[in-house]
């Protein structure tokens, strides 16, 4: 599946230029603060919205060229669209807004009925009416509906934007079963970069209508010159359980070494994510001979980013892992830190992603 979007269009002083090209069944987050284009990309590849000037191509069908004239209508570009307010019938059961979809299609989706009800976990909402659901079961509905329309792509915009914590922490663990299990291309509107770390596996970044930089989330997201786009530089990464340990610690591995954290009930071998974030990651010249902190890796400054505050950004290596660090100025001064310099990690805290819910905690 490729998809292919360039865009331009003028609101008043607003100025959309964008252009970018997704591939695979992934999830490509669409990342930006508000006001970016974000909203504008994505109903323009829904059909919803018809720009000035630009050509969309869904897995080789052009949906959108303006040059030549063409639009294909909303209803037939088999695209589903997760909004933030979900959009339910309100008169409708539960049930009956997911079988809207499913009917439209002729049963036609890629997963049955069933199976969409039982990765979801709707089964216990199925007589229930929109107005007695809570926002995370109204997006668990609304993903539900989407899926049973058959689509080709799923886009989806902020859809946590509207949920509380607590009920973020509840939809989060549905939308990462989606990924792996679906196998669906996503375009994932978000302005969260915890969102990000967690679910995509692309990242655009999108800054005052135009695209300021795309690639793989792991190689994004470490990267310090996107530190201010991003506004929490870190790094994501694959690990692998190893043992856990009857200390109540459970050994994660990866290319520049090994991870303890909190236990993960997860058997050897598992693959999971990581995120270390640039505030959590200390630095040190040689390694500490007595310190509470579990974590300590061995790395070498790649680069060193001193902005105009009173941070700097140090671009690490560790094996084949970029990591970012993030240390006062006062402190790059008095280290003296250069690119191909030997430095040890001193990492605070680590953010595991288990696949089926987030676990944070501190291995100290």
């Amino acid at each position: 599946m490729t998809v292919e979007i360039a865009l331009r269009h003028h609101l008043g002083g607003f100025a959309l230029d964008a252009a970018f090209r997704v591939e695979g069944r992934s999830v490509t987050a669409l990342f930006g603060a508000s006001g970016a284009g974000k909203t504008t990309i994505v109903n323009a590849i829904a059909g919803l919205f018809r720009p000035h000037n630009g050509r969309i191509v869904i897995d080789g069908e052009i949906v959108l060229d303006t040059a030549a004239r063409r639009f294909v209508p909303a209803q037939l570009r088999r695209i589903g669209y997760v909004f933030q307010d979900a959009r339910l019938f309100p008169h409708l059961t539960v049930e009956k807004n997911l079988r809207f979809g499913w009917r439209r299609t002729g049963g036609r989706a890629g997963t049955t009925y069933d199976e969409l009800v039982d990765l979801l976990g709707l089964a216990p909402l199925l007589a229930r009416r929109p107005a007695g659901l809570s926002g995370g079961e109204k997006s668990r509905v609304g993903l539900g509906r989407a899926l049973l329309a058959a689509p080709r792509l799923l886009l989806l915009d902020e859809p946590l934007a509207a949920l509380d914590a607590t009920r973020k922490d509840e939809i989060l663990p549905y939308l990462e079963r989606l990924r792996d299990l679906a196998r669906l291309p996503m375009i994932y509107v978000t302005h969260s970069i915890d969102e990000v770390s967690r679910l995509a596996d692309g990242l655009i970044v999108l800054e005052a209508g135009r695209v300021a930089a795309q690639g793989s989330v792991f190689d994004l997201l470490s990267d310090p010159e996107l530190g201010a786009l991003v506004q929490a530089p870190g790094a994501v990464f694959a690990v692998r359980v190893v043992e856990h340990h009857a200390n109540g610690l459970t050994k994660l591995a990866f290319d520049g070494g090994t991870l303890l954290v909190p236990r993960i009930e997860r058997p050897p071998g598992t693959a999971l994510r990581v995120r270390l974030r640039a505030d959590d990651i200390l630095l040190a010249r040689e390694a500490p001979p007595s310190i509470s902190a579990n974590n300590v890796l061995a790395a070498e400054v790649i680069s060193v980013r001193a902005g105009g505050s009173a941070d700097a950004d140090i671009a690490l290596l560790c094996g084949n892992v970029k990591l970012v660090s993030r240390i006062t100025r006062a402190s790059l001064v008095r280290l003296g830190l250069a690119a191909g310099e030997p430095v040890f990690a001193i990492v605070k805290s680590v953010t595991v992603d288990p696949q089926l819910g987030l676990a944070r905690g501190h291995a100290d």
